[in-house]
């Protein structure tokens, strides 16, 4: 890596400073509908004192939760690849020494055969960031932005100024949801009182115009919302980040857009985690480390000799596909072992045979 000198030192400094614009306006905004529906709506408009009570305890409970997943989607750290998965000093040398080609990857594979690594570039190499001088484990990219290598990445999002991955994916989608439940909330309740603007039937205060206004952000938002919500929730449920939606992972045995689904609800609890009483609250309980992931390997390797399905093919599959038997933490490992593991609706029981194991 080149050194960077006081110049580019600099204007990295002000890309930082750039890059919270985003996140300063959502504030800005959150603080402006704060007192445009608590005080100048709630307050100042409504003159039924219990449905004040209601909508205002109804607001404050959306609200909180909005900052909290909010915040803790910002201020997540995005995990990055244990030191398993960056090479010694040796390994470097002598990458270092070879050119580009089959030396190099030999150089790779030889690094990677105690790793669990099962997917590869889309000419068959094994992925290697130069950048971090390391070897990507499955789902891992690395992002420009934060300029680090990013476990389960599904994207870099502007308006948390973080990168968005394994360590807070849940809390993300927990931030589409209550801001989605926000936005409709308001609209909702807001939405006789707008009427009341147009037909001149408020008072003539400043209030009238923070209403309106009110209305047609909360209508807005929950318009966009709406469908980024139901695209995330489309992935979750096929398994997939927004990266391997636009391009499917590359296993050994070729491309599989389905190869780490392993149905609806183990796919939901691959990120939610077990106990159903944390899934609503942006407390961290995915399942795993993110360094690799149960794999359900739906295409066969077109050299592998078709044989009966069932867990007796597991071990050939793994034989044959060279992959490292590393054991599941004890948090996934159930996702594989439990009575309906290869019995869910959305995949084919026949057709899974083999499956990642985790470090």
């Amino acid at each position: 890596m080149a050194p960077s000198g006081p110049g580019s030192s600099a204007r990295r400094r002000c890309r930082r400073v750039l890059y919270w614009i985003p996140v300063v306006f959502i504030t800005l905004l959150l603080g402006w509908s704060y007192y445009a529906y608590a005080i100048q709506l709630c307050i100042v408009s409504m003159e039924n004192t219990g449905e004040q009570v209601v909508c205002l305890m109804a607001y404050h409970l959306l609200f909180a939760m909005f900052v909290w997943s909010y915040w803790k989607t910002i201020f997540t750290l995005p995990m990055n690849p244990s030191k398993e998965f960056h090479l010694s000093y040796a390994e470097k040398d002598l990458l270092e020494r070879e050119s580009r080609g089959e030396a190099h990857q030999e150089v790779l594979r030889r690094a990677a055969k105690d790793l669990p690594i099962y997917t590869r570039t889309m000419s068959g190499a094994i992925r290697y960031c130069d950048r971090c001088q390391l070897i990507k484990p499955d789902r891992c990219h690395h992002c420009s932005v934060c300029d680090k290598c990013i476990l389960k990445m599904d994207h870099h999002c502007p308006w948390v100024n973080n990168c968005v991955g394994f360590s807070n994916y849940k809390f993300f989608l927990l931030f589409l949801a209550y801001s989605l439940l926000y936005c409709l909330f308001i609209a909702a309740t807001d939405l006789q009182y707008f009427i009341k603007f147009w037909t001149n039937g408020l008072p003539d205060t400043q209030a009238k115009f923070h209403i309106m206004f009110l209305f047609f952000a909360a209508a807005m938002f929950s318009v966009s919302l709406s469908s980024l919500f139901g695209y995330h929730c489309w992935l979750v449920s096929k398994n997939k980040s927004t990266l391997e939606a636009f391009r499917s992972p590359v296993f050994r045995h070729g491309t599989d857009k389905n190869g780490f689904s392993l149905g609806f609800s183990k796919n939901m609890r691959q990120v939610f985690g077990d106990e159903k009483k944390y899934w609503l609250l942006p407390i961290f309980s995915s399942l795993g480390d993110g360094c690799s992931f149960p794999t359900c390997l739906v295409n066969q390797d077109p050299e592998q000799a078709s044989t009966p399905a069932g867990l007796n093919s597991t071990a050939k599959n793994l034989e044959n596909h060279q992959f490292p038997a590393k054991p599941l933490r004890e948090s996934q490992s159930h996702l594989l072992t439990d009575s309906q593991s290869w019995t869910e609706s959305s995949i084919n029981p026949g057709k899974c045979k083999a499956v990642g194991w985790m470090k």
